[in-house]
């Protein structure tokens, strides 16, 4: 596996750790229906991405396991900070705005990896990840 391909998926790992943070940070205060089925596949889509990750980046060498570890999430605090004192009424709505734009990197991020990564797999998995963020981005959008 090319460094390249190892640079996406450490910042993929940390990416999805943070969705996971943000879906699972507003599940329980959601109101709506729709909106509560589309985080609850969200977080079962990027929890199965984030095992598939981390066991490329395991047998990658340790220095691909490391980076994976150390990387920050590309967390914007101030989003989870949003989202955690939101009042009731208003959940649903910041959760749609702060998913819509961390998926929105995220479908950039696999966008921009699919010509320039060496690794089919990890090819693949790109071109699913943006194919994926961008319909739960519409989602988004068509769940208010």
């Amino acid at each position: 596996m090319s460094g390249i391909d190892v640079v996406f998926l450490s910042t993929m790992v940390g990416h999805s750790e943070r969705t996971l943070q943000i879906v699972r940070l507003a599940r329980e205060r959601l109101r709506d229906d729709a909106l509560r089925t589309l985080a609850a596949a969200i977080e079962a889509t990027e929890a199965d991405e984030l095992t598939t990750m981390r066991g490329w980046l395991a047998t990658a060498g340790p220095g691909a396991s490391a980076a994976a570890h150390h990387h920050d999430g590309h967390g914007d605090d101030a989003a989870l900070d949003r989202l955690r004192t939101a009042p009731d009424a208003d959940v649903d709505r910041v959760l749609r705005e702060v998913l819509a734009d961390h998926q929105r990197s995220a479908a950039d991020l696999a966008r921009s990896h699919v010509d320039v990564g060496r690794d089919d797999r990890v090819r693949d998995l790109a071109r699913r990840v943006e194919q994926s963020r961008t319909a739960e981005i519409e989602l988004l959008r068509g769940t208010q």
